[in-house]
């Protein structure tokens, strides 16, 4: 048993570090193949200007923001889509009128919302976190019923005839069990907070990072749009590990 878990650590870190390497080596040969720089920079070139963003006291007030818009879009996001699954999941009536519409929304592009919610809302964090919202919103909502819908009928039933009913159905019981569904929406959902709060900025202005990569990409700066993108990787890639462990230990402990 140890050993197979000393294998499946390993295989944990060195395949990503395996394709790690393979793509900065294809992104190498590709550059140095490339006559104009700015067309695609090399990794080094990028590397450099990733260092120089970091040592620059404004690029955190850049990602603060970001963050601070991410951040309140998600809570707003899930707050919504929580107790909304929960009704389509226990009153059928909800569920025939909503189910048909959420593929359509879905299919919705950020990027079109956003010029709807500078009419109605102006500019500024709230307009750019409510786009956060809505595109967290989904993935929340749709794991969690899928989450709740797959529940053992037969413990759900035997439950209550036991008499239990309404919150202590759902904190005891529902709950717990769904809890693999509704933690992986909302590690998708808020990782997925980024890239609405960035759409958000390159539509509707900002001061966040969104607006750095609009400033990179009108001054032709292609490494530094890299270096923006990799910041956004690195900023994503933080919310969904942080999410994971979150959800691990849960389910340890559960």
């Amino acid at each position: 048993m140890a050993t197979r878990v000393a294998q499946r650590s390993w295989k944990t870190v060195a395949a990503p570090l395996i394709l790690l390497t393979l793509l900065l080596a294809a992104w190498s040969i590709s550059a140095a193949r490339t006559v104009e720089e700015w067309r695609l920079p090399s990794p080094s070139t990028v590397l450099e200007r990733f260092l120089s963003m970091l040592l620059n006291p404004s690029i955190w007030r850049h990602i603060g923001v970001t963050a601070t818009e991410a951040a309140l879009g998600s809570v707003i996001g899930a707050a919504v889509a929580l107790p909304t699954a929960y009704l389509i999941y226990r009153n059928c009536i909800i569920r025939a009128a909503v189910e048909p519409f959420l593929g359509a929304t879905q299919s919705l592009p950020a990027i079109a919302l956003a010029p709807l919610l500078v009419l109605w809302v102006g500019y500024g964090t709230l307009a750019i976190s409510l786009l956060c919202a809505l595109i967290v919103f989904f993935p929340i909502l749709i794991s969690t019923v899928v989450g709740l819908r797959t529940l053992d009928r037969d413990i759900i039933e035997a439950a209550s005839l036991d008499g239990a009913s309404g919150w202590v159905m759902l904190s005891q019981l529902e709950a717990p069990l769904a809890a693999p569904s509704i933690l992986a929406g909302v590690r998708n959902g808020f990782t997925l907070s980024i890239t609405g709060a960035i759409v958000g900025e390159m539509v509707m202005g900002g001061q966040g990072l969104g607006q750095l990569l609009v400033q990179s990409r009108n001054n032709l700066d292609t490494a530094g749009m890299f270096a923006t993108i990799a910041l956004l990787c690195l900023l994503s890639v933080t919310i969904y590990q942080s999410i994971r462990y979150i959800e691990a230990r849960y389910l340890e402990e559960g």
